[in-house]
């Protein structure tokens, strides 16, 4: 990985933001000590994509809405 000083970042940042969009990671270091990697930036996934993401794999069943109302049922008569 390539490293600059800070003076020669300031220079030529244009450059260096360039290479680090083309996946050529650097560092900024500072006497010669390393301070930052800078590197291309990868947005997170669009939360609004996850909707609907498990459509197809789940099975619903046709009696969905009245499954279990005969064990409901008898637990609210035996309550009284």
């Amino acid at each position: 990985m390539q490293q600059v000083n800070i003076h020669e970042a300031k220079t030529h940042l244009s450059k260096l933001i360039e290479m680090a969009v083309q996946g050529q990671s650097f560092v900024i270091a500072k006497s010669g000590k390393p301070m930052v990697t800078v590197a291309a930036y990868t947005p997170p996934p669009d939360p609004a994509n996850r909707i609907g993401f498990l459509k197809g794999s789940l099975d619903v069943p046709a009696d969905f809405d009245s499954m279990g109302n005969e064990e409901i049922q008898a637990v609210f008569e035996c309550a009284e």
